[in-house]
């Protein structure tokens, strides 16, 4: 693996503007400083930082420094750690304050931290003032290799996960891998997960590298950090330039896991189970229901769950009142994917490939839910 930064371009076609909404997302060791200069190339003369407890006085301060030493003036809000951000309230507050700093249309939103932070950010920067050109500079695994890259906002609601939001796509994303040697070993270990879906529904090479250098991944090897960043964020960034608002169902393929996923967030309550842990067990329960219907064979099956557990990962479905099978039926009948209230799920075909899946007999699916 090299050392060299990468840039992958995110071909967007023009909106209702001529404006070109294509940008860079930017990978390497020791990027973050770049941030600075690429928001200023844009036109910002004013910014404002979100960003959590978390990295305030680390990869924010850093942000900060790189863009007041290009003259850019920067007011920062943090706000709390934790996916309880990520709601109605908090996003309220984060309106009330930025209307506090005078906020105008001009003005460019940083947002700097995790899938949390980049979701929230992204939100408030897609319906403040009817819309504010807004960058991401994610610090998590998670947020580098998926949502800071393809213009998905929202908040969380009581009924369900990312009930609530827009596409607002970024000015550009700036993905430092360095940042990930200050993860705790839990919020490293959960971002692995969306890396193995990469490699299960679109690239069974990549699977294969993974497996072969799972050990160099969980030492935090910066070169083999690089191509896990790089090559995840330029699969997800082909497809989001395919469909980048989900209308011929490609993009869905990204929430392989999810349907599963979310189910199992939302049972547990909000920051028990970690985004990729939960996404980790929704996929071998994608993967058992795969089976199941005869899509898959044993290989397949085993192969996944033999790579999230090399990574340390959950793999089994938590148990208590709260995951009742038809109480996470329930949950499921909420999600975005369901249509006229059919359940809809991406299963595997084989490594590399999925498919969209709907008219599932519930049946089956409660067999999963209940092992």
């Amino acid at each position: 693996m090299l050392n060299d930064t990468i840039t992958i371009r995110v071909h967007l076609p023009a909106d209702a503007s001529p404006a070109d909404r294509s940008y860079d997302i930017v990978v390497g060791s020791g990027v973050l400083g770049s941030i600075g200069p690429a928001v200023a190339a844009a036109g910002a003369g004013r910014v404002v930082v979100i960003t959590d407890a978390a990295v305030a006085s680390s990869h924010a301060a850093a942000t900060v420094a790189s863009l007041q030493a290009v003259g850019v003036d920067v007011a920062t809000i943090t706000v709390p750690s934790g996916e309880g951000t990520k709601s109605v309230d908090a996003l309220a507050r984060l309106w009330n304050e930025m209307a506090g700093l005078a906020v105008d249309r001009h003005t460019h939103v940083v947002g700097v931290g995790g899938g949390v932070v980049g979701d929230l950010s992204g939100f408030a920067a897609a319906t403040f003032g009817r819309g504010l050109p807004v960058w991401h500079v994610p610090t998590t695994l998670v947020a580098q290799v998926d949502s800071a890259i393809g213009g998905k906002t929202g908040i969380n609601l009581v009924a369900g996960k990312n009930l609530v939001g827009s596409f607002w796509q970024p000015s550009g994303v700036i993905a430092d891998v360095t940042t990930l040697a200050t993860l705790p070993d839990r919020e490293f270990k959960s971002g692995l997960a969306e890396v193995v879906k990469y490699g299960m529904i679109l690239d069974a090479g990549f699977f294969d590298w993974l497996e072969a250098n799972s050990q160099a991944i969980l030492a935090r090897d910066s070169a083999t950090l690089g191509h896990v960043v790089s090559r995840s964020a330029a699969l997800k960034a082909g497809v989001v330039e395919r469909d980048e608002r989900e209308i011929s169902g490609l993009r869905a393929i990204l929430n392989y896991g999810h349907t599963f996923a979310h189910a199992y967030e939302t049972a547990a309550g909000y920051g028990t189970l970690l985004h990729g842990e939960a996404v980790a067990i929704g996929m071998v329960s994608a993967a058992a229901l795969a089976r199941a219907l005869g899509r898959i064979g044993p290989e397949t099956d085993t192969r996944q769950r033999r790579l999230l557990q090399a990574f340390d990962l959950p793999v089994a479905v938590p148990s208590g009142p709260g995951f009742a099978a038809d109480s996470l039926l329930d949950i499921m009948a909420r999600d975005k994917k369901t249509v006229g209230g059919r359940l809809r799920f991406v299963l595997p075909t084989r490594i590399g490939h999925v498919e969209l899946v709907a008219g599932i007999d519930p049946t089956a699916v409660r067999a999963i839910l209940n092992p």
